[in-house]
């Protein structure tokens, strides 16, 4: 009898691990990604810019939140290379005199923390609405697509808007500060649900008649245990796709809220609530306050969309 757990002779390496990493440096999914080199770039950017945002606190050079290190008289100070520059400013500052640098790296922190949030609650709310449409079908189905078809009529934006001003109108006592992340996380994710219902609905489907399935049925097991051990694995392959170019949308959608100033609050800067701060300032001359945090928004974003259409298109078996 071979012994599962045993090593590799002269490398202590399990032959079980061994054999899944041989086989994930094998993989047509490996390849495809090491062939192309735009994805490559676009995967080192995403990791760099997600390191540097976990740990701002470390590499920042001020903390933009803490009041005792902001000094006004260092307002609106230029960028490097330019006249009246300050070195401990290396891409200036803003009307607070914050440093954009380190407003950057925390801003895009709270993007990315409201960006995976969001995506996360419309995953795990379309994925288990979208399960139980499809495997228990009849009149259920019917009113869980009706409500998402009624949902796609209205641009993802103005239901967040909507829903944002309704929270804020029942919260409107409760500190802002504290709930505005929560509050953009469910608008956000409440507007993003739909497309992951839809396709596991469209899955489950197909897999419920299947053999197993139908196996699984007839000895007894009952359908919650069905769907989530048995179906949901199958039908998960989609949903990657679908997580990570929405990851971009979410993060664009809370910038744009945040730049029409129901967002983030200014004592919290995102991304986009540092590009609507610069926009007041763009047409003066201080062009800096804006023009950096945009750029570092369609990095972020260009480069998590290389890599949801690299993703989507690496496991579509129709382009294999």
């Amino acid at each position: 009898m071979t012994d599962n757990n045993s090593t590799i002779p002269g490398s202590g390496v399990p032959q079980a691990s061994r054999s899944a990493m041989a086989r994930f440096l094998d993989s047509d999914l490996l390849h495809s990604f090491l062939s192309s080199k735009v994805t490559v770039l676009a995967a080192l950017t995403t990791a760099i810019l997600m390191l540097a945002a976990l740990f701002a606190p470390l590499i920042a050079p001020f903390n933009p939140f803490d009041l005792a290190q902001l000094d006004i008289m260092d307002a609106r100070i230029p960028p490097i290379g330019m006249e009246w520059s300050d070195p401990r400013y290396v891409l200036g500052t803003d009307d607070q005199g914050r440093d954009l640098l380190s407003g950057i790296l925390y801003g895009m922190r709270i993007s990315l923390a409201v960006g995976f949030l969001s995506v996360a609650f419309a995953a795990v709310l379309g994925i288990s609405l979208g399960l139980i449409s499809g495997y228990v079908g009849g009149r259920t189905d019917a009113i869980i697509m009706r409500i998402a078809e009624v949902q796609l009529t209205f641009p993802a934006i103005l239901l967040a808007l909507l829903i944002d001003g309704i929270a804020n109108g029942i919260f409107g006592s409760i500190d802002r500060e504290t709930w505005a992340i929560w509050i953009l996380t469910f608008s956000i994710g409440l507007s993003f649900w739909v497309q992951y219902a839809r396709t596991v609905r469209g899955s489950t489907l197909v897999e419920k008649n299947k053999e197993y399935v139908q196996a699984a049925r007839v000895i007894g097991i009952p359908a919650w245990i069905i769907m989530i051990r048995h179906v949901l694995p199958n039908v998960l392959g989609p949903v990657l796709v679908i997580a990570t170019i929405n990851l971009a949308l979410a993060i664009i959608t809370e910038a744009t809220l945040s730049f029409l100033g129901v967002g983030v609050p200014s004592t919290q800067p995102s991304l986009g609530t540092l590009i609507r701060i610069g926009n007041d300032f763009l047409f003066s001359g201080e062009w800096w306050i804006a023009i950096f945090p945009g750029l570092a928004l369609a990095i972020l974003v260009l480069a998590v969309n290389l890599l949801g259409d690299w993703l989507r298109d690496a496991l579509n078996p129709k382009l294999r």
